[in-house]
């Protein structure tokens, strides 16, 4: 059984409506079916895109970049997927590695002074960690709609659509100035950020190993035939 098996239950092959996931388990809570291309198919039967952009501080820019920027944004909401969302993913600082480190320190260290220090250290990592300090995460999400015409109507034709729109926004997000992370295994990129979001504190400790991706039926971002 494959890693996406495991996630999204059983049949995740075919876009049919059968459903194998154990009652309660999280295959049958979990929308989503399958990851095709880099796209996600949700159980409902619909194609969706994500695309992470990394921003630029627009306040640094120049009134002339800052005017650019806000044309060329402009100028690719004329053309954009009418179902676009514009999402911010905003998560604490995770230093529990960090303070954990720090109190192995503070058990092993014997000088009274030095143990005062590092206990300290500790509760201004913490308060700055659960106050101050947030990691922000950019997407731009879009579904495909029966104005983008795919070569046919399956699965891996549809897909390789959305990444023509994705494609589309990159170059015009590229005038803005912004990057489009662009990985290498799309499949695997998607699934990592599923997971991400899913388990949310448990996703920030524990990353998915890197050789997971070997039990999958088909590896490295090519799956059913889609790339």
């Amino acid at each position: 059984m494959g890693l996406k098996e495991l996630i999204f239950g059983g049949n995740v092959k075919g876009l049919d409506n059968t459903n194998s996931a154990y009652s309660g388990s999280v295959q049958e809570w979990l929308p989503v079916k399958n990851i095709i291309g880099g796209v996600v198919v949700t159980k409902d039967r619909r194609f969706v895109k994500i695309i992470e952009v990394l921003p630029v501080n627009f306040h640094l820019k120049t009134p002339l970049e800052q005017q650019n920027i806000i044309h060329c944004f402009a100028s690719y909401l004329k053309i954009a997927p009418n179902n676009l969302q514009i999402r911010v993913v905003t998560q604490r600082l995770d230093l529990e590695g960090y303070i954990a480190k720090m109190r192995k320190y503070y058990e092993e260290e014997e000088n009274r002074l030095c143990r005062e220090m590092i206990e300290d250290n500790i509760s201004e990592v913490s308060y700055i960690a659960a106050n101050e300090v947030t990691t922000h995460r950019f997407f731009i999400i879009f579904q495909h709609e029966p104005r983008m015409k795919a070569r046919n109507n399956t699965a891996p034709a549809i897909a390789e659509r959305l990444g023509e729109e994705a494609e589309t926004a990159r170059r015009y997000l590229d005038l803005c100035g912004l990057e489009v992370l662009e990985p290498d295994y799309m499949d695997n990129a998607v699934l990592e950020l599923l997971y991400e979001m899913i388990n949310k504190r448990t996703g920030r400790r524990v990353k998915l190993p890197e050789g997971v991706f070997d039990m999958l039926t088909s590896v490295h971002g090519f799956y059913g035939g889609a790339s």
